[in-house]
């Protein structure tokens, strides 16, 4: 029965994390991705803070954490998750969940620049080298009528302040004593602060409301945001980060298969290989270390996916 409620919310998160895009995409049809972002966050922030209050826990006092969450929320939530909502308007929902798996390769780059402690093994040099041929054979920059565009940009650009992001957590923001839930919704009311001051850049831009884009974002907002983040910690506590490592293997998957069924989106072999590729060489810097106790670069995630958690943010088996 255990095992079964594992798979379930693995499950779970998987379909989560990995549809965001696809509820990006949607809702970019009547929001401007400043708009689409800023309700993203605020729902999320809602649901967290509605949990921290059911769980009796309190949201940090101390200025110097809160200093760190300013920076976390900056490279973790409002400038990525504007640099996806811009890149998806002119790139496939499905391509956009590709790259976004890219996130641990470029941790393995910003983890030596901020004195992290974890060895770049052979494996790991190894990985960053497929991850890149990977990338490659998707975008093809070489060929004019390539997928690369400056969406595709924005959206690497989006997983490399994931990448900084995670390290900075990891090392500032681990251990604090502070629940992850209250750390998550703190770090999501300074994100909404962040994102106040983009307004003049298409928030006031017109809406066209209707049925499925207003849907979309509010599902963004409270189960992909919100919820995950929740049951990321669920899981995390229960099995451990393990077992929470296996969602970031599925959420490309995810992406690429509700793109190509319901977005009609571009599914070629190319692609498939590109993503295939990508994740062998996640895969690569996931092989573990000898070494105990140290933060690797190796501990990097979807960006939902590790939060500021400091049980992850500190080993080398989450994804």
């Amino acid at each position: 029965m255990g095992e079964t409620k594992t798979l379930l919310r693995i499950g779970a998160l998987a379909l989560m994390w990995g549809s965001s895009f696809f509820w990006i995409k949607l809702g970019l049809d009547a929001f401007s991705p400043v708009q689409l972002v800023l309700a993203r966050l605020v729902f999320g922030a809602a649901v967290l803070l509605l949990i921290c209050k059911l769980q009796r826990d309190r949201l940090p006092s101390d200025r110097k954490i809160w200093l760190h969450l300013t920076v976390a929320a900056f490279f973790h939530n409002a400038l990525p998750f504007l640099l996806f909502a811009v890149g998806e308007t002119t790139v496939d929902s499905g391509i956009t969940g590709v790259l976004n798996s890219t996130t641990p390769l470029w941790v393995l780059v910003v983890a030596p620049l901020m004195g992290a402690t974890g060895r770049m093994t052979g494996a790991r040099v190894a990985g960053l080298v497929i991850g890149l041929a990977g990338i490659l054979l998707i975008f093809e920059p070489w060929h004019a009528s390539g997928l690369l565009s400056w969406g595709a940009l924005a959206c690497l650009a989006a997983a490399a302040s994931y990448g900084f992001a995670f390290v900075y957590e990891g090392r500032y923001l681990s251990g604090t004593g502070v629940s992850p839930v209250a750390l998550s919704g703190g770090q999501m009311l300074v994100a909404i602060g962040f994102v106040l001051f983009a307004l003049p850049f298409g928030g006031f831009a017109p809406v066209h409301l209707s049925t499925g884009p207003v849907l979309a974002v509010v599902v963004l907002g409270i189960g992909s945001t919100g919820i995950a983040f929740a049951l990321n910690y669920q899981l995390l506590a229960s099995e451990g980060a393990v077992a929470a490592s296996v969602v970031g293997y599925l959420l490309p998957v995810v992406s690429v298969l509700l793109g190509a069924l319901f977005l009609h989106e571009q599914l070629n072999p190319q692609v498939i290989a590109g993503m295939v590729v990508v994740l062998a060489g996640v895969a690569l810097t996931r092989l573990p270390q000898r070494e105990r106790g140290t933060f690797t670069a190796a501990t990097a995630a979807e960006p939902e996916q590790r939060s500021l958690d400091p049980a992850v943010a500190t080993k080398g088996d989450h994804d």
